[in-house]
């Protein structure tokens, strides 16, 4: 049975129809991706799904006492309150009965025998079974284990968390509630790799149902079991991951041009015949004329695919062939060093990757870079002839009181592209922005909007060095596709940062990485190259730190004795025997590990068996405990032993 089924659903703000007679249902244990064009409507079936909206008709039907949480885009937390206060707020319907079973155990207490004591024992009696059903008895032990397992500070005040951290916090709040149902409006948002592969991680080792709203395409191959798309008022779901759902979607839409141009062909006719003189007139089938007005009414009545944005990019004169050359450069702040010892050449031409965690410094390097930072320590040569066009993910160069038209072009309705002059109205079409909405103030826009905004205006001004911080939030799959095309076919540079990392891969040739400490690395290739780069890198450090640390003895034989002596003094049969077994052990947890990870990945068990389910995810959750143990006792044996 589904947890939760919308049938017929419509919703419809001012004339556009954003649900139109839409169904959706939800399973037990599935994880499904929703996506859509930004402005389809996809957060208001998220808020529909957990009852903070209405539609405006149809049916909606929920598995009785199903419980939901909604995590919003950007979460709205007292600022002052401590990480445990915030998180523990997720169980206040717990805490609020607790606190009335107490008022009604002192009533009790106090109240004689009679009337008024069975109706406060009934009351308790209620109130117990309720607290038993939800669990709350031990509320404060299920925040600090909710804390511990998401890498919490309890004490920590939340104001002086990072977006990251923050967007932890929010998950933790929804978490410690152990929902049937989560939803996630955009959970990657603010979150740097690191943090998104954990949030991964976390999410398909969960119980609950699981519906989202995200634009990254590799999380959504990840972490999905199921596509649903919010196409033309209508919900297409497409079974397995985003990469799945690419191919059968490419294979619907050239289903759905065909049928709809051989329609467009028999109208045509129809529509010839019906126009046709006074002898073709006396023949008329009234049957025939009675669905010609049909088929006009049906085509009238089409919701076409929506066009896609039109990036053209407006080439500058080339650079030098040297961009920048950096020698080792050296940037602090304080105390704390961003960039220690870098050197590298841009050449004209290169696509760029600045990878790192959140703070970590890419902003800085790449303002260094351009030359617009003057290094503490090092060398900075800045190539000629560049036309930097620069994409800031604060949106800080947008006027929200300007009107779009004015944003574009200042004092003009036209704006030159390559060569060729535009309407600044036809442009921002190009940009899917209706001419009455080009006189609007860019404070109304949405932030997907807002973005499309900012691409419009960078490429509408000459440029051969194209810099681009976070260019990916808040825009929809298919405008990102279509700027990966256009960033790829770029004969200009590209300085690109982004936490995308498909975006990373199919766009950039290098990945310049941070390292920690103020230490950066350029690595050849994208995204993925990098990782497996990085990994080979650690693996060689790691053996060569082995190699180092080992002890050299004068003799094999001597060292052997003297190992075999100390192992006969230090450890019991029973403590060798166990040395010896723990390896094997280990192996067999973490294998049993992955196993279990692989069928909580796939999903289909909660479907097939959620009782199944459930027992697997409480045992991957146990393993990790038991793993821990067992590398500490195996640390202990071997401290002990040497």
């Amino acid at each position: 049975m589904s947890l939760y089924t919308i049938t017929d659903a419509q919703l419809a703000f001012g004339h556009v129809a954003l649900l139109d007679h839409a169904d959706f249902s939800l399973e037990a244990g599935e994880r499904v991706g929703l996506i859509g064009r930004n402005g389809a409507g996809k957060s208001s079936l998220l808020k529909i799904v957990a009852d903070l909206m209405k539609p405006d008709d149809g049916l909606v039907t929920r598995q009785q006492n199903l419980s939901t949480v909604y995590v919003p885009q950007e979460p709205e937390f007292d600022a002052d309150a401590s990480v445990f206060d915030t998180v523990a707020a997720g169980l206040t319907a717990a805490r609020t009965l607790l606190g009335e079973y107490d008022v009604v155990a002192h009533q009790l207490a106090d109240t004689p025998e009679g009337a008024q004591h069975d109706a406060l024992l009934a009351r308790m009696n209620a109130l117990q079974s309720a607290l038993d059903a939800i669990d709350a008895w031990n509320w404060r032990n299920r925040v600090a284990t909710t804390l511990a397992q998401l890498n919490l500070a309890g004490d920590a005040r939340v104001g002086a968390l990072s977006g990251g951290m923050q967007k932890r916090v929010a998950l933790a709040r929804a978490l410690v509630v152990q929902p049937d149902v989560l939803l996630l409006d955009e959970p990657t948002n603010h979150l740097d790799f690191d943090g998104i592969r954990w949030l991964e991680d976390l999410l398909v080792t969960q119980r609950a149902g699981l519906f989202f709203i995200t634009h990254d395409r590799a999380f959504l191959d990840r972490v999905a079991t199921r596509i649903v798309e919010l196409d033309r008022g209508r919900l297409l779901s497409y079974p397995g991951n985003f990469s799945a759902y690419q191919t059968r979607k490419a294979q619907q839409l050239e289903v759905e041009r065909v049928e709809n141009d051989k329609f467009d062909k028999l109208l045509a006719q129809e529509e010839v015949w019906i126009r046709k003189g006074v002898e073709a007139r006396r023949t008329r089938s009234v049957g025939r004329i009675a669905r010609l007005v049909e088929m006009r009414q049906q085509r009238e009545e089409r919701r076409n695919v929506q066009g896609n944005v039109k990036l053209d990019v407006a080439q500058g004169e080339k650079s030098g062939k040297i961009v920048a050359e950096l020698t080792d450069v050296t940037k602090r702040y304080g105390a704390r060093t961003v960039v220690d010892r870098f050197s590298t050449t841009v050449m004209r031409g290169d696509k760029i990757g600045f990878v790192g965690p959140n703070g970590a410094g890419k902003t800085t390097l790449l303002k260094l870079i351009l030359g617009a930072l003057a290094p503490d320590e090092g060398k900075i040569r800045v190539g000629t002839n560049l036309q930097v066009a620069y994409f800031d993910q604060m949106r800080a160069q947008l006027d929200q009181d300007k009107s779009l038209a004015d944003t574009i072009s200042p004092g003009s309705d036209w704006v030159e592209i390559n060569g060729a002059k535009k309407h600044v109205m036809s442009y921002l079409g190009d940009f899917l922005f209706a001419p009455e909405r080009a006189r609007s103030p860019v404070k109304s826009l949405s932030g997907g909007e807002r973005n499309r905004l900012l691409l419009a205006r960078l490429f509408a001004r000459p440029a051969n060095v194209l810099v681009l911080d976070e260019p990916t939030n808040d825009l929809d799959i298919p405008t990102l596709e279509l700027l990966e095309e256009l960033l790829a076919d770029y004969d200009g540079t590209v300085l690109l940062v982004s936490h995308d990392r498909a975006f990373l891969d199919n766009v950039v040739t290098s990945v310049i990485a941070a390292e920690g400490e103020g230490r950066w690395r350029e690595y050849v290739g994208g995204f993925t190259d990098w990782q497996v780069q990085r990994e080979r890198s650690l693996q060689i450090a790691a053996a060569q730190t082995e190699v180092r640390d080992a002890p050299k003895d004068a003799s094999p034989k001597e060292s052997a004795a003297g190992r075999n002596a100390q192992r006969t003094v230090k450890l019991s049969f029973k403590e060798q025997r166990e040395l010896e077994a723990l390896p094997g052990q280990i192996a067999s947890l973490e294998a049993e590990q992955k196993s279990i990870g692989a069928q909580l990945e796939d999903g289909s068990i909660f479907a097939k068996d959620a009782q199944e389910g459930a027992r697997l995810s409480e045992r991957y959750a146990a393993i990790d405990d038991e793993l821990m143990a067992a590398l500490e006792r195996w640390e202990e044996l071997e401290s002990k032993r040497k």
